[in-house]
């Protein structure tokens, strides 16, 4: 028997492979979520497809994500990671994941948990959401719009709403799987 997904992971075994193990999945993992909102951002303007093929690429190149590490760099590695083929050479999202980066540790330093600092934008877990076709998905919401604005305040960049929204959907803050999808039972916080 065929399993039904949501629509926008068509037939690319990437795509399926990422929507049955890992979109929606909710995670707590600190820097893991810092790589996400990364890489989130990454996106913007860019089809997700893109970023999940460079992926692998991107955690080579950002030195598996460490934000301590990204929060050091300076013009000479940005200038190295404009000539990496691997990843997405746009010079506004490299400095964007260093300024990312700073605002991680801040955040750190303050609350102790990048994951609870933004699990708190949803009161702490997954709204479950019951969407019947792909148009009844928002491309923003109150939470999303709540979480770029505290961000950006934070001196983040590349995190507006829409990024934001996309972000939440993707670590599981909102379950987003059409209702009809098989995923949809299994997303729960």
């Amino acid at each position: 028997m065929k399993k039904h997904r949501c629509a926008w992971c068509g037939t690319d075994p990437l795509y399926i492979k990422y929507h049955d193990e890992e979109w929606g999945v909710p995670v707590h993992d600190d820097q893991l979520l810092f790589a996400k909102l990364i890489l989130d951002g990454a996106q913007a303007g860019l089809s997700w497809i893109t970023i999940l093929r460079k992926r692998e690429n991107y955690w080579q190149a950002f030195d598996q994500f460490n934000p301590e590490i990204i929060a050091r760099y300076g013009e000479a590695k940005v200038a190295e990671l404009m000539q990496n083929a691997g990843i997405v050479r746009n010079r506004l999202k490299i400095q964007s994941a260093v300024k990312n980066a700073r605002g991680y540790l801040q955040i750190m330093e303050e609350y102790g948990s990048f994951s609870s600092y933004l699990w708190g934008f949803v009161g702490g877990s997954t709204i479950q959401n019951a969407w019947k076709t792909m148009d009844e998905l928002p491309a923003k919401t109150a939470e999303s719009t709540a979480m770029a604005k505290a961000l950006k305040k934070r001196g983040f960049s590349f995190v507006g709403p829409t990024i934001c929204y996309a972000f939440m959907q993707a670590v599981g803050m909102v379950n987003d799987h059409m209702i009809d999808c098989y995923r949809y039972n299994a997303i729960t916080d």
